[in-house]
């Protein structure tokens, strides 16, 4: 008698590419609603007031919670506690609360006029709300990055990654090209009707997150578990195992390299609009469509760069051709003379190339660094180090623009906007690609000494061979 060998559900292309599909879908709602205020800037100072200061401590606020008071650290654990299906769940509705929060701050009149600590009333509860969100979002996104492994390891793991990468830029990109469009559908300004789209996403997104659920219980049970959250005592986490993360010097590398980089592209988003109607003369209805060619570049490349590390490898080197890209991009932008259209959707679409090239070898290289039972945590370290940028960096370049880049004022509209020098901000970003350049020489090095082997491929190559101890004729 031959005994049948039970197959795992991921050994099945449809199953584990449908998985992937689904929690991007839920991704690509949550990136949709991060960024759909990024081209409001200038309906936002011109219709309620708001400067560029208002407008960098809102995007500061994405990180408040994650950094000081560790969300991010916390929802890690708990997912390497409790599992994806759960923690997934638990994100996703955060996400849609916080939302709703931001929402109501930007449409509501009942906050006109007052103030919060000192802070216009408005911005503040718009902030808190999307500081709420931004946990909700981080969390997902930790783990989406699990969920991929479980499903993908030893199989084309940096390819799904870049794939679910690929769909949440689809958020991106729509939210940047449609948010100002949205905004003036009926003739009638509202800069909280775009709000109102990226959350009933959302909704769309938690709904979808709960198909999965089912999806990945089966997947747990073709493997024999029985519960998500029950695992051999040595391959639990403990809480002990965040010192042997945080002493890793390479896995320190991935998370310098990771804020740095993502310091030079996310907060660039963000004012991407308001840069090319300041330097460019691009109408302010159009502006966004030219930040969003980056996120669409992604689209393609990310899978493409995935396919490539996961078969030929040379990751470290894969980052850093695209740090190189980075400063080669912002030093350009930065240059005065160069303020032709046609320029600055060269630019944007050579940055969505080191754009795709980084994180489509950054992230699978983090699991040939940290073991399984530690992914969940070590991505959300390195969450947690990337939120010091995305919240410090918007910041900064809202308070540069007012102290040391205002050039005058111009009405658009009918609205009172001031007008502005990019150059100074550009060449901020740029510093941060010298400095992401450094450490992915410093990780290449590292991976040299060490030998995790992000120098070579992914995809296991598995020889055909009898197991006789799983087939027996008797």
């Amino acid at each position: 008698m031959v005994e049948q060998i039970q197959k795992s559900l991921r050994d099945s292309k449809t199953a584990r590419w449908a998985a992937l599909l689904i929690v991007s879908i839920t991704m690509m709602f949550g990136y949709f609603l991060t960024d759909i205020m990024a081209p409001l800037k200038g309906l936002l100072e011109g219709q309620i007031g708001w400067s560029s200061n208002e407008f960098g401590t809102f995007n500061s606020a994405y990180g408040w919670f994650n950094v000081f008071f560790f969300m991010l650290i916390i929802g890690g654990i708990i997912l390497d506690k409790i599992g994806v299906r759960l923690t997934g769940l638990m994100a996703t509705i955060v996400m849609v609360g916080g939302a709703a929060m931001k929402y109501w701050a930007v449409s509501t009149s009942s906050l006109d006029g007052q103030t919060i600590l000192g802070v216009n009333s408005q911005v503040m509860v718009a902030s808190i709300g999307f500081a709420i969100f931004a946990v909700g979002i981080e969390v997902a996104g930790i783990t989406v990055s699990k969920i991929i492994f479980k499903w993908f390891k030893g199989k084309e793991l940096a390819l799904a990654m870049g794939l679910e990468m690929a769909m949440a830029r689809i958020g991106t990109a729509v939210a940047l090209s449609a948010s100002v469009p949205i905004a003036r559908a009926t003739g009638i300004i509202d800069v909280s009707r775009p709000v109102l789209f990226g959350l009933i996403g959302l909704c769309i997104g938690l709904i979808v997150f709960i198909v999965y659920m089912v999806m990945d219980k089966k997947l747990d049970q073709s493997e024999g578990i029985t519960s998500e959250s029950v695992v051999a005592p040595e391959d639990q986490f403990k809480v002990k195992d965040i010192l042997t993360i945080i002493t890793n010097r390479g896995w320190w590398y991935i998370a310098i390299l990771c804020v740095l980089f993502y310091s030079a592209v996310f907060p660039f988003l963000k004012f991407g609009a308001d840069l090319m109607v300041n330097k460019f003369g691009v109408s302010e209805s159009l502006a966004g469509t030219i930040p969003a060619l980056l996120p669409f570049g992604n689209i393609l490349l990310t899978p493409l760069f995935g396919t490539i590390y996961d078969r030929k490898g040379k990751g470290a080197s894969i980052m850093i051709i695209g740090s190189i890209l980075l400063i080669i991009v912002h030093a350009l932008f930065a240059v005065p003379f160069l303020t032709n259209p046609i320029t600055a959707i060269v630019l944007v679409l050579i940055l969505g190339v080191g754009f795709s090239l980084v994180p489509s070898a950054m992230w699978p290289s983090v699991t040939k660094i940290v073991p399984e039972r530690q992914l969940g945590t070590a991505f959300a370290l390195i969450f947690w180090v990337q939120n010091w940028g995305l919240m410090g960096v918007p910041k900064l370049i809202g308070w540069v623009l007012d102290k040391y880049c205002i050039t005058g004022q111009v009405v658009r509209d009918g609205l009172t906007v001031n007008t502005y020098d990019y150059t100074l901000p550009m060449m901020i970003f740029a510093g941060f690609g010298v400095l992401a350049l450094v450490f992915a020489f410093l990780l290449k090095a590292e991976d040299k000494k060490k030998g995790y082997g992000l120098e070579l491929p992914n995809i296991q190559v598995l020889k055909k061979e009898v197991v006789v101890s799983e087939i027996r004729d008797i």
